[in-house]
């Protein structure tokens, strides 16, 4: 039997070359413009040579820059049973360094997302109690209430924040992200007005809900930032009309206040 063959024309088209053109983000550069976004695999910290395969798989396809899925930052606010990623201290960092080691070898970029998931997690695992912006039922898991995070509890996070940061470095990661998306995060809870009636500096006006956002953007480039990309991962749009942010209204506005900060935008809908 013969086997038919299919005949391909190995030409590009010259529209597409940008997209095969090396590109800056912050201090470092990504050899194309393919771009992994931080996603779940499901593997995370109980799959760790399967996650690290795994990425390492993309780069070597192609992709020049691959990310991880969002990574717990601190026992405080954790999603377990769920897996994701977990960097709360050093003992954490051979999974991540394995990972970027793996990306490397294909000579793409390596990604992080910390994560912070506050009233979105009930803490199953580490029995802490949750905290976010105001007292609220957590969305996840179990019948368990957060309490309103004070000024000790910010300042904390944000050290949190920086902490992870400068962990990730070591790991070897390229690209850091602050994560404010998908309503699943405390960064994302203090921007919403569903989440965040507080009366302090950091509720009410927009300005005061996007204070924290903006300290922590500032944080991790202090930190960082003349080794590593910094990125904003930012839900722009919520699709829920005025009770949510909006491309139209706030979702904007809170591009407009920050678009200097970040070295690259990852703009999304939060479900």
């Amino acid at each position: 039997m013969t086997i038919p063959t299919i005949q391909t024309d190995t030409a590009r088209d010259p529209r597409y070359d940008i997209l095969f053109q090396p590109v800056k983000i912050g201090p470092v550069t990504a050899p194309n413009r393919f771009y992994q976004v931080p996603h779940c695999n499901g593997m995370g910290r109980e799959y760790p040579s399967s996650m690290a395969e795994m990425r390492g798989i993309k780069a070597e396809g192609g992709w020049g820059v691959v990310c991880t899925e969002q990574v717990e930052i601190h026992p405080s606010s954790e999603l377990s049973p769920v897996i994701e990623g977990r960097l709360w201290d050093d003992a954490d960092l051979p999974v991540f360094q394995k990972m970027c080691e793996k990306i490397h070898a294909h000579g793409a970029l390596a990604g992080i997302e910390p994560c912070y998931d506050g009233t979105a997690a009930a803490n199953r695992y580490s029995r802490e109690v949750p905290m976010g912006p105001s007292a609220r039922p957590v969305a996840y898991m179990d019948p368990v209430q957060a309490r309103a995070m004070d000024a000790t509890d910010i300042r904390n996070l944000r050290r949190w924040y920086v902490d992870a940061a400068r962990r990730a470095r070591r790991a070897g990661f390229d690209i850091i992200y602050v994560y404010a998306g998908h309503d699943l995060n405390s960064l994302s809870h203090f921007l919403s007005r569903r989440h965040n009636d507080r009366g302090d500096a950091y509720g009410g006006s927009l300005e005061n809900r996007v204070r924290l956002l903006r300290e922590v953007l500032e944080d991790t480039k202090a930190a960082v930032g003349d080794t590593c990309g910094i990125a904003l991962r930012f839900g722009v749009e919520e699709l829920l009309g005025d009770a949510g942010l909006s491309c139209e209204a706030e979702g904007r506005d809170v591009v407009e206040m920050l678009a200097d900060y970040p070295d690259l935008w990852d703009v999304n809908l939060s479900g």
